[in-house]
Formats: C-alpha cells, structure tokens, sequence
C-alpha cells in the first residue's frame, strides 16, 4: 500500500497576517505607554488613576493585551502629557 501525500497549501494565511499585525500593534501601543509613563517616574498605578481606570487594566495594556478604545486613548494621552496623533498614511508602495 503506497500513501499519497497532497500538496500542502497555507490556509488562512491572511487571517494570520491580519492577526500578527493586530498583535504587533497593540504591543508597540504598549511599549509607548510604559516608555512614557516610566520617563513621567509614574506607576502603574498613578497612570491608571490619572486615566480613569484600573492597574490591572493599564498593565494588560502596556503587555500588549489590550486594545484601547479612541476616548481611552485620549485619556491616556491627557494623563501621560502627551498629545494623541492618530493619522491614517498611504502604504509605501501604494504611493506611485
């Protein structure tokens, strides 16, 4: 008895681009706040006050396990002393 091996193809690999993209962003989100908040000498904890919410909900963030809404964004931003930039830029190659 011989197997037969079919061609092995990707499936899916879309939906996993899409995801380590999600992923990467929200851990540079992440790194952007714990860089700020640690340059400010705050705590996670100050920040959180600061930001109206919680420790555990600022620490899930600056992991990278959160995805922040625009207003948290922005009270985050208020409560780092920093200003919120959020632009939308053409891809690299996309410009011609």
């Amino acid at each position: 008895m011989t197997a037969r091996h079919s061609r092995w193809e990707r499936t899916g690999a879309e939906q996993h681009n899409a995801a380590y993209e999600e992923a990467r962003a929200a851990l540079l989100l992440g790194q952007m706040v714990y860089d700020r908040r640690t340059e400010l000498g705050l705590t996670q904890g100050e920040l959180a006050e600061r930001a109206g919410m919680t420790q555990p909900q600022l620490s899930r963030l600056e992991s990278g396990g959160a995805t922040p809404t625009v207003p948290l964004l922005a009270r985050l931003a208020a409560a780092l002393d920093a200003e919120l930039d959020i632009t939308f830029k053409p891809h690299r190659d996309a410009a011609a």
